[in-house]
């Protein structure tokens, strides 16, 4: 298996691949990994992925947890909305965190190391093709070319992947006008205070991210017309002037400093033969709500259990085919939400700036007071809210719970979900004809003694529920009846004792 790409999103797939037994060889282009800190947010979804490998204690450990969220309206704090606790009761990790990506990537790379697997550098594809079963890919290394074969190919490098431009999967989208910068600087003021600073502003936006180092943090903001046309050349002396000062900024030292143009992009298909797109090489769009990497790094682990069980049995390769269908429509409707949000915070026109300016500070303390707003908003962007409900893998409900919904965090359910296998879940009691058969056909069952919070997370007592590997439900049966078990497997022709 290669892995084109070694960012969060190629480095996590190889991660569960090699937990999964499959043999993988993983390059990327650069010489040296990442030293700038990129995307910052690790959402709830993810940690949750990354306890399923042994990861999330050790993120956690390394990160810094967001209490809360500010706005600021000419030069003024505005209001305060607490979210470090917005996610309690719906997964065990119930806020972001910031863990900036060259942190974030050295460590998985380490943890990769760890498993006997090393990232080889600078090694660049300069091609590849299909060959019956397998991808015949060209590598070039320091002058020379090799090439290999493998049984899949993936492609994890970025907005301007080579494997996207040799499938001719199109990648459709735009440009927003804007230029925006980026820097890590160390400073001192008000928003200097380990939490999230966003400034509303007529003109100018900036978004003042925290850093675990204290008196570190993340500024992003937008750069006038002005001085965007010779954006070439632009330094953080250009910048550094009314939004700053709104925010009473006091920098001391730009350790970084870069300025980019945001893109709204979803390529046409995400799997082209035995070739799939993950992450930017898929996708890219605003960084509202710190969504990016999180949903790259949402590809890897879908597709990883998938490429497994078809490399284990070639006969059950179908299995493939709901990876893109899954993914391609979130990405479609993440591009086209972050879009709108996006859109509405740059627009200049006499209304946004009302919303902006007046609405948004005025109710966001309001709305948050309600409880069901909180966890909307939490599940929302925390990604725990992402379904597979469409899929082909998606069958039955029970309680409120359909077939491609994510299981529900009921307090210890998830710690079997470090096996990395298809499971039964049922909470209450088991039938002993459901246990027999679950026993004959190496397909482990866990039974949960009933609670009312279980009820409250939208399961039912007795229910069957089917858990993929990736601890999304497969099925769900009110019976609970071993024959719709039976059904599912043969129908998708998937093997219960996987892996």
């Amino acid at each position: 298996m290669l892995i084109v790409g070694a960012g969060p999103t190629g480095l996590v797939l190889a991660l569960w691949l090699t937990n999964l037994g499959v043999r993988i060889h993983i390059v990327d282009r650069l010489a040296e990994p990442g030293t700038t800190s990129r995307a910052l947010a690790i959402q709830g979804r993810t940690l949750e992925f990354y306890q399923q490998i042994g990861l999330a204690r050790n993120v956690m450990e390394r990160s810094h947890k967001v209490p809360a969220l500010n706005l600021w309206v000419k030069s003024a704090q505005a209001t305060r909305v607490p979210i470090e606790t917005m996610g309690l009761g719906l997964t065990p990790f119930p806020n972001p965190v910031i863990f900036p990506q060259d942190e974030h990537e050295q460590f998985l790379i380490e943890r990769l190391r760890q498993a006997g697997v090393e990232v080889e550098r600078p090694v660049e594809l300069a091609g590849f093709a299909e060959d019956g079963a397998t991808v015949r890919a060209t590598l070039r290394r320091a002058g020379s070319e090799e090439t290999r074969t493998y049984a899949y190919l993936a492609g994890c490098d970025g907005a301007r992947s080579k494997v996207r431009e040799v499938v001719g999967a199109g990648f459709p989208g735009g440009t927003y006008d804007h230029l925006f910068y980026v820097a890590d600087v160390e400073a001192a003021g008000p928003p200097m205070n380990g939490e999230l600073h966003v400034d509303l502003d007529e003109a100018d936006f900036l978004a003042v991210f925290p850093l675990k180092e204290a008196g570190h943090a993340r500024l992003i903001g937008s750069v006038r017309d002005s001085a965007a046309k010779d954006h070439e050349h632009l330094q953080f002396e250009d910048v550094r002037d009314r939004a700053i000062r709104n925010l009473k900024i006091d920098v001391k030292q730009v350790n970084w400093f870069s300025t980019y143009r945001v893109h709204h992009r979803v390529a046409q298909h995400f799997r082209m033969g035995r070739a799939f797109l993950l992450g930017d090489a898929a996708h890219v769009h605003s960084p509202v709500g710190g969504q990016g990497m999180n949903t790259g790094i949402g590809d890897a682990v879908n597709l990883a259990w998938k490429l497994a069980a078809s490399l284990k049995d070639p006969a059950g390769d179908s299995i493939l085919d709901s990876y893109e269908p899954e993914r391609i429509a979130f990405a479609r409707r993440l591009v086209a939400t972050t879009d709108r949000v996006f859109s509405g915070v740059l627009d200049p026109g006499g209304f946004a700036r009302w919303a902006r300016t007046k609405i948004i500070p005025s109710f966001a303390p309001m709305l948050f007071r309600f409880g069901w707003i909180r966890r909307l908003a939490f599940r929302t962007v925390s990604q725990i809210a992402v379904n597979y409900r469409n899929s082909s893998l998606s069958s039955g409900s029970a309680g409120r719970i359909h077939g491609g919904d994510r299981l529900p965090w009921v307090g210890d359910n998830f710690d079997c979900l470090t096996s990395l296998r298809w499971q039964v879940h049922i909470y209450g009691a088991a039938a002993p004809d459901m246990r027999a058969w679950c026993d004959g056909n190496g397909l482990p069952m866990h039974v949960f003694p009933w609670r009312s919070a279980m009820q409250g997370a939208g399961l039912m007592r007795d229910a069957l529920y089917l858990v993929r590997p990736d601890g999304y439900v497969a099925l769900a049966d009110p019976a609970a009846r071993a024959a719709a078990i039976e059904d599912y497997f043969n129908l998708r022709r998937i093997k219960a004792n996987f892996p």
